[in-house]
């Protein structure tokens, strides 16, 4: 079994959605629940970007016993002096450096050459070294880079002492089968690549970032980056929850990560509170109605074995149960059910009476509520008495 490093950004790209900006405690309570989490590297910041990163990825540095702490920097000697001043006091830092290497970044972002982008990869991954051992090297838009090219700068910077590859779908461009391919071609043509972490770094711009890490772990990946409730640039990250709980459920027999997945639910509510960001209600794992039930064909299948319609124990992600809610669609069983849940056992004549003013009352509202059932029971016992 090939054990999965997850390391989280959810500090730095997931920190870079408008309006979601943390400052210094809120990083710190943050990445000590990470760590809690049991994810291999936290992402601290952008040292070099302003005077409170660096405070923070510095304090993160400090607090953070068991993770990697991360700091990103440009190919600038500058950003890569103070990545390191930032992570001088962590006890496994790690300095996230690199540059564009698709056509587009290297002729109109970086206005340069092919050569010179791979001479730039080189000493920056050379100067990080006399700081830290530990060296990510980011090849930015690795997605849209042909293959070729991609491999001479990722051997370039093997050779230059780098110790993770990072292979970034920075716009989400590509499909699964392009990205694992892209995966499996540098595996197959870096002389020592087998040495180094090669991970991936997946954009959600067209829903595919989830996919494309787990493809690239399928083709030789050891490592993925990822945010907390999928969040990040533009449309998101790959989501830490999703592919903790694939590479659980589904790749288990193959991959292990050292996620506590009891945690996810709990945390992930602690990361949209923090950054005042809503997680949309049919997230996967996370969201309100990811274990909710609302047809009356689920319901009653869900109310008679659980795993009909949920692949996922809910308690195994840290919700407490399967939620029944009672809508318009909903059938005798659900309704009976919660009853149940309420301390009210109905006979069949009782059930067959309070299902014909359920639904007339269902049939004005969204949901049917605990308050609303009561209010039903209390007008059945008068009209009987």
């Amino acid at each position: 079994m090939k054990q999965i490093q997850i390391f989280d950004t959810t500090l730095r790209d997931g920190e870079q959605v408008p309006g979601c900006k943390l400052d210094r405690d809120q990083k710190l309570r943050l990445a000590e629940r990470l760590e809690e989490l049991g994810v291999d590297v936290i992402e601290a910041g952008f040292p070099i970007s302003s005077p409170g990163d660096f405070a923070a990825v510095q304090e993160i540095g400090k607090l953070v016993k068991n993770a990697t702490v991360c700091g990103l920097s440009r190919a600038v000697k500058e950003d890569i002096k103070v990545a390191g001043e930032a992570l001088a006091s962590a006890k496994r830092p790690r300095i996230h450096t690199g540059l564009g290497t698709s056509d587009s970044h290297i002729f109109d972002k970086l206005r340069t050459t092919r050569e010179k982008v791979i001479e730039r990869a080189v000493g920056a991954v050379r100067y990080a070294k006399t700081f830290v051992e530990d060296v990510e090297f980011y090849a930015e838009d690795a997605g849209r880079t042909e293959n070729a090219y991609l491999a001479q700068v990722i051997q370039a910077v093997v050779d230059a002492g780098a110790t993770v590859l990072n292979i970034p779908d920075t716009t989400g461009y590509c499909l699964p089968e392009e990205f694992g391919a892209k995966i499996k071609y540098l595996t197959e043509h870096v002389v020592g690549i087998d040495k180094c972490t090669i991970s991936v770094h997946c954009h959600n711009d067209l829903g595919l970032a989830t996919a494309n890490s787990i493809a690239g772990v399928q083709n030789g990946a050891t490592q993925i980056e990822c945010t907390m409730n999928g969040i990040g640039e533009r449309a998101g990250n790959c989501s830490l929850e999703e592919v903790a709980m694939i590479l659980k459920h589904r790749l288990g027999d193959q991959f292990s990560t050292g996620i506590n997945s009891r945690l996810l639910n709990p945390i992930s509510r602690e990361v949209s509170m923090e950054m005042g960001m809503s997680v949309q209600a049919n997230k996967a794992i996370v969201g309100d109605n990811a274990f909710a039930h609302s047809s009356g064909i689920h319901q009653d299948g869900v109310i008679k074995a659980r795993d009909t319609y949920e692949i996922i124990d809910p308690r195994e992600v840290g919700v407490d149960k399967s939620l029944i809610v009672l809508t318009a669609r909903s059938g005798r069983a659900a309704l009976a059910y919660r009853f149940k849940e309420l301390g009210i056992n109905l006979t069949k004549r009782e059930l067959d009476a309070a299902y014909k003013i359920f639904l007339e009352v269902a049939d004005s509202k969204k949901s049917v509520e605990d308050e609303d059932l009561k209010v039903i029971w209390k007008g059945m016992a008068v009209a009987v008495a």
